[in-house]
């Protein structure tokens, strides 16, 4: 894969409600909730074979919890892994721990990048689980010890300010969640993510040696190393990209989007200017850009 431009997968079968092995004692099982931000579906793991771990359990969805416990069957299940709290992702940790008495464990509530402006209201805050509170709060590098095998947290902010990938110990094994997917980059959107929290963490996961990445959504990135390139690369052609709009003349952040994401499915226009918007934070950070008062959707931007 050459490292100019991530190639994305969008080949990928669902099997919705189907328990699909993917990796050793490691099960997919695919929410029924497609759209233009979830491919197709929400991707939550069952790991271990005697006692196990679910990972990401989705969506308040009655077939998915029934999809589940089948799955699960009558082996006992210690704990529920959370990598963030969009309502794709963690409702469903509360019924499945009240049928299993697993232990919720994620890196924390949810809560905002940064504290939202005068004025400000937050777009996603209808997809934000605000009433998630874990069991366990972990750190990075914090270890989860199961029966037979054990996980370690991995932080990764820039989605949301508390997403966590989570590596099976010795299986070169990364469940990447919402930060890393092979079918397309990942949303993100102040004030719920950061752009320079984002590519940190990009260079956080660099630094590693998964051998295969098991995402939030779509299937497996097999070339995790190549990959990780190729979308720090994207990430900065974008940058490049606004800069130089704002060089070019362009004031507000719609004229951007027209040009920039002039290719993109309309229904996500409003995903690329908060995408914008986070590439805008980055830049006024670095000095390249000035506004007036805080970055904002609605805001003027000039080169620096």
């Amino acid at each position: 894969m050459s490292d100019e431009q991530p190639r994305f997968e969008l080949e990928f079968q669902p099997a919705h409600g189907q328990a699909v092995p993917v990796a050793e004692d490691v099960l997919r099982i695919t929410v029924n909730n497609p759209g233009p931000f979830t491919f197709h579906g929400t991707n939550s793991y069952i790991v271990g074979r005697n006692s196990l771990v679910v990972i990401d359990p989705g969506p308040a969805d009655d077939a998915h919890f029934s999809a589940l416990m089948a799955a699960i069957g009558d082996r006992p299940v210690s704990h529920i892994l959370v990598s963030h709290t969009h309502r794709d992702h963690s409702p469903l940790s509360r019924r499945l721990k009240a049928a299993t008495g697993a232990l919720i464990v994620a890196e924390g509530p949810h809560r905002p990048a940064r504290p939202l402006h005068e004025g400000e209201t937050n777009p996603f805050a209808e997809s934000s689980d605000t009433d998630f509170v874990p069991d366990v709060k972990v750190g990075d590098g914090d270890r989860i010890e199961a029966d037979g095998f054990s996980l370690t947290a991995i932080l990764t902010p820039g989605h949301t300010a508390n997403h966590a990938a989570f590596a099976l110990d010795g299986s070169g094994i990364l469940f990447s969640a919402d930060h890393v997917m092979a079918w397309a980059t990942s949303i993100v959107a102040p004030p719920d993510g950061a752009m320079g929290d984002y590519m940190a963490s990009l260079e956080r996961l660099l630094t590693r040696d998964d051998r295969i990445f098991l995402p939030g959504h779509g299937g497996p990135v097999r070339e995790p190393q190549s990959f990780l390139r190729g979308l720090r690369t994207h990430r900065r052609m974008r940058e490049r990209a606004v800069l130089e709009r704002i060089k070019a003349g362009d004031r507000l952040i719609p004229d951007m989007v027209k040009v920039i994401y002039a290719s993109t499915d309309p229904r996500l226009h409003g995903a690329a200017a908060l995408s914008v918007l986070a590439h805008i934070e980055d830049l006024v950070e670095k000095g390249l850009v000035i506004t007036e008062g805080p970055p904002r959707l609605t805001g003027t931007y000039m080169p620096a």
